[in-house]
């Protein structure tokens, strides 16, 4: 009787352990502060490079191995591009230009850093982001906001690209 049950007992142990199955949580993490005394806000951001090269290869129908040591001049002109076409920030209604500065890998992520120039204050700040919502429709982009003291946070979905604060 003891056989029976441990063997059912294993069984449906088993057999409920592979019923579930794994599920990628796909989530990119921005970092954006203002910075007053150098005239700029400063964006960080962590972007698994797994998804961001599968995402660059479906827009732009070209293979790219960004962070993966192998990268070409032209990988990373496409990623600028990227960048210009699926964050877009506008400072009391008036679009920004991003500034690239540089990106660097740390494990499978690859970190970059932005920047918007000559900014001395603002009342209200609109963003989109819709980065890698084209590869994945479950991405989510999580923002953090430091500016004039206040700190904000803004989770960005398929469904809500475009947001907005104000200060």
């Amino acid at each position: 009787m003891k056989k029976t049950v441990l063997f059912f007992a294993l069984f449906f142990l088993t057999f409920s352990l592979s019923s579930f199955e794994m599920h990628k949580f796909y989530v990119a993490i921005f970092q954006v502060q203002f910075v007053p005394e150098k005239k700029r806000i400063q964006i960080t951001s962590r972007i698994f490079l797994d998804d961001l090269n599968k995402a660059l290869e479906k827009k732009y129908h070209q293979k790219t191995t960004i962070g993966i040591g192998s990268e070409k001049p032209e990988d990373l002109i496409l990623l600028k591009k990227y960048f210009a076409e699926n964050l877009k920030i506008k400072l009391n209604n008036q679009q920004q230009s991003l500034n690239y500065i540089s990106s660097e890998v740390e494990e499978d992520v690859l970190v970059s850093y932005l920047s918007i120039k000559e900014i001395t204050k603002f009342q209200n700040l609109s963003i989109q982001n819709s980065l890698l919502m084209d590869w994945n429709s479950e991405q989510q982009n999580i923002m953090h906001f430091t500016a004039n003291g206040v700190k904000n946070s803004l989770n960005f979905t398929d469904s809500s690209k475009s947001q907005m604060l104000k200060y």
